[in-house]
């Protein structure tokens, strides 16, 4: 399994709701380690995209943003999104949509 892909199969399966987390950090040279721990601590995590991560997680996007923002510059832009729909398209690595297939839901 890739270092942009990781997942906790049991755990992935048992919260089933997925977030993207975006960001525009206006702030190149300033390193964000912390920010970057923090979404790789959660279940299950996908980044394969620069500035893009799906989270797997039982936490809502109001406790993801409390999470992340002492690690966010004050210019910086975050948008945290659930995610729950088979509508999906895009150019991306088998890898990246194998995750992507297994963990992200579908609209009831």
């Amino acid at each position: 399994m890739s270092l942009k892909t990781q997942k906790k199969m049991e755990v992935i399966k048992m919260t089933n709701k997925i977030y993207l987390v975006s960001y525009d950090l206006k702030k190149p040279a300033t390193d964000y380690p912390g920010l970057y721990e923090i979404l790789k601590n959660y279940p299950g995590w996908w980044h394969h995209l620069e500035s893009t991560w799906l989270v797997a997680t039982e936490d809502d996007a109001q406790k993801i943003w409390e999470k992340i923002e002492p690690h966010i510059d004050k210019n910086d832009s975050v948008l945290i999104i659930k995610i729950n729909s088979s509508d999906r398209q895009g150019w991306l690595p088998k890898e990246a949509w194998k995750w992507i297939n297994e963990n992200v839901g579908s609209e009831p």
